[in-house]
């Protein structure tokens, strides 16, 4: 049966036309999403998107990024992958200039579709074999910077060391400009400071419960720590799942003594890990009182 019959067989009952009708709503709230400058990844993680998992996104990627948005797409099977690819989402977090979407085709979890710029989802990526099919999807600059900003980061992912085009840190970049000619780039010479992303670190929780005390103590540790390194970052994790608000933990309410949470820090030039994973220890315990006693917009001299 070929492919036109297939279509036509589904449309000719009532839940294959619905079906269809609601493929169709879901695909253009996703292209007005991105319209707003959402990131096609992130869209996709989001509730009742499930349907477009694996290879049912690949269209996406064509339809909506590069035929209607005029996103420049870079592949490449490279014969080396770089030593901590969640470290790189610092890097491209950087580049305001483009959108990024980065697509894995693997051959035993099939199409694995992220943004780049999240750490939590280049560690959802799992391990990235060498020369296992890689490309990037570059948008909102102009074409060529589009195009070397895929090649860039392809570059990157396959661990070679290269200088960054200085357009990709400014916001607006070159401004967009998709139907123009793609004309030849060549990425500057010049190492790169690599960013780095720390292993995961665990806390047990040893108060009985880690209530909103315990929130306000890691709270302001955090903001400590961000203060004396303004160029690390600090990322929770809980039973596998990135916790983007700390509060989260408490109104939960399933954080009690014995629990482990977890946490990395992203950056450059890291340091006072060691002395993070201790005042967070005594945060999550009954001493978090004296993390407490310091104005919440004073700020702690931690570290």
């Amino acid at each position: 049966m070929t492919q036109e019959e297939n279509s036509s067989r589904l449309l000719s009952t009532t839940s294959g036309f619905n079906a269809a009708v609601r493929h169709i709503k879901k695909t253009a709230g996703i292209s007005e999403a991105l319209e707003t400058g959402k990131n096609l990844a992130d869209i996709l993680r989001g509730p009742g998107y499930e349907d477009f998992s694996g290879l049912r996104a690949l269209p996406l990627l064509r339809l909506l990024l590069i035929d209607k948005r005029g996103y420049r797409a870079f592949s490449a099977n490279p014969l080396a992958i770089a030593a901590d690819i969640p470290a790189l989402s610092v890097e491209f977090a950087a580049w305001k200039a483009v959108d990024l979407v980065i697509a894995c085709h693997d051959p035993l979890m099939g199409l694995i579709i992220a943004n780049p710029k999240r750490a939590e989802q280049m560690l959802a990526l799992g391990k990235i074999h060498p020369r296992e099919l890689l490309v990037v999807y570059a948008g909102k600059a102009s074409g060529e910077l589009c195009l070397r900003a895929a090649q860039t980061a392809l570059a990157l992912f396959g661990g070679a060391k290269t200088a960054i085009a200085p357009e990709l840190y400014r916001d607006g970049g070159e401004g967009r400009a998709p139907d123009e000619p793609v004309l030849p780039t060549k990425v500057p010479a010049g190492p790169v400071t690599p960013a780095r992303f720390t292993p995961l670190y665990s806390v047990p929780v040893t108060n009985e419960l880690f209530h909103n005390g315990n929130v306000e103590a890691w709270k302001r540790i955090i903001s400590a720590y961000i203060s004396r390194y303004p160029g690390c970052t600090v990322q929770i994790y809980y039973d596998g799942e990135r916790i983007l608000d700390i509060n989260a933990l408490f109104t939960w309410g399933k954080v009690k003594h014995g629990g482990v949470i977890q946490f990395a820090v992203t950056g450059r030039d890291i340091k006072d890990v060691s002395k993070l994973q201790r005042y967070l220890a005594q945060g999550a315990s009954r001493e978090f009182e004296p993390f407490l006693q310091t104005p919440a917009h004073g700020g702690l001299k931690l570290f």
